[in-house]
C-alpha cells in the first residue's frame, strides 16, 4: 500500500494581530506625551516673541475681518441703552460729558485708551517670563483664551460704541481733540471694525492684568496698583465713549472662560503652580572671593 504523505503549507501568513504590550506602550507614550504638554516649561524668548506677535496679527485679521453690521449694531446699541435704563446705570452720558469738559483729562484718557492697553499687557508677559516661568504659559493660555472667545463675541454680536450711536449726544473725544486716542477714530478708524465693542477686551486685558499683579506681587501696593488698573481703565473705556459698561461686564465673563481652560488644562489656577518651571537649570551659586 502506499503512504500518505502530509504536507505542511508554510510561508502562509495568518491574521496580524496587535501585541498587547505593543499596544499599551502607544497607550502609554500617548499618556506621557500628554502629560509633557499640560505641565509648564520654562517659556523659550524666541518662540515666545513669534508666538505672540502672529496670535496678535492673527487676532487683529480675523477682528478686522468680522463683517461691520452697522443696522444690526446700531440696533443692538439702542438695546443695550435700554436695558441700562431699565436697570438705572445708564452714566455713560453724564460721565463722558464731565470728562470732556477737563481738556488735559481727558485728552491724557485718549493717550490711555490707545496705549496702556499694549504696554502694560507686554509688560506684564515680560515680568512673567522673567520672575514666574513656571507660572508663564498656564497665566499667557488665560490671556490667549479670552481674546479667542472675544472673537466669537465680536462676530455673533455686532454692536456700536457710544460714540457712534445717532442721537445719542456723546462726544467722540478723540475727534474733537484732534488726539492720537484710538484705531476707532479719527484718520485710523478705516484701519479698525467700528462694530467690535462686544466684549471689551480692554478690559478682558487689563483685569488679566490687574489679577495677575495681585496674585503674584509680593509688595502691597504693587498689589494694589493692580486692582487699581482695571477700575481705572473702566473710567476710560466709558468717559472716551468707546464702549458701554455692560461691553465690560463681557469682558470680564471672557475673562473667566479664559481662567477656567487654564484650569482645566493646567489641572490648577495659574498662581498656584511652581514659580519656577520643572526643568529651569539651577541658578549658580555665587561664592565670594
Amino acid at each position: 500500500m502506499g503512504e500518505m504523505t502530509v504536507t505542511t503549507l508554510e510561508g502562509r501568513q495568518g491574521p496580524t494581530t496587535t501585541s498587547p504590550v505593543a499596544g499599551g506602550t502607544d497607550a502609554r507614550k500617548g499618556r506621557n506625551l500628554l502629560r509633557r504638554l499640560r505641565t509648564p516649561r520654562r517659556p523659550r524668548l524666541w518662540f515666545e516673541i513669534l508666538l505672540i506677535a502672529v496670535s496678535y496679527w492673527t487676532y487683529s485679521l480675523i477682528r478686522n475681518a468680522v463683517p461691520e453690521q452697522k443696522t444690526a449694531a446700531l440696533r443692538n446699541a439702542d438695546w443695550i441703552w435700554g436695558v441700562e435704563h431699565d436697570l438705572g446705570l445708564a452714566f455713560e452720558h453724564s460721565v463722558n460729558h464731565a470728562v470732556d469738559s477737563v481738556t488735559w483729562l481727558i485728552v491724557g484718557m485718549n493717550y490711555y485708551y490707545a496705549t496702556l492697553h499694549f504696554v502694560v499687557t507686554l509688560g506684564v508677559l515680560v515680568w512673567l517670563y522673567r520672575w514666574h516661568p513656571g507660572r508663564y504659559a498656564a497665566t499667557r493660555l488665560v490671556l490667549f483664551a479670552t481674546t479667542a472667545v472675544a472673537l466669537v463675541g465680536y462676530y455673533l454680536y455686532p454692536l456700536a460704541p457710544p460714540r457712534l450711536m445717532p442721537g445719542g449726544d456723546f462726544i467722540d473725544t478723540v475727534v474733537v481733540h484732534n488726539t492720537w486716542g484710538s484705531m476707532a477714530s479719527g484718520d485710523l478708524k478705516n484701519m479698525s471694525n467700528q462694530y467690535a465693542a462686544m466684549p471689551s477686551m480692554h478690559i478682558g486685558w487689563s483685569l488679566w492684568c490687574g489679577l495677575t499683579i495681585f496674585a503674584l506681587a509680593s509688595v502691597p501696593w504693587v498689589k494694589v496698583l493692580g486692582l487699581l488698573y482695571p477700575t481705572a481703565t473702566l473710567v476710560v473705556i466709558v468717559a472716551t465713549a468707546n464702549h458701554f459698561w455692560l461691553d465690560a461686564v463681557g469682558g470680564m465673563i471672557c475673562l473667566a472662560f479664559g481662567f477656567g481652560v487654564a484650569r482645566f488644562w493646567y489641572g490648577s489656577l495659574p498662581h498656584r503652580l511652581p514659580r519656577q518651571a520643572p526643568d529651569e537649570p539651577p541658578r549658580r551659586k555665587r561664592f565670594a572671593r
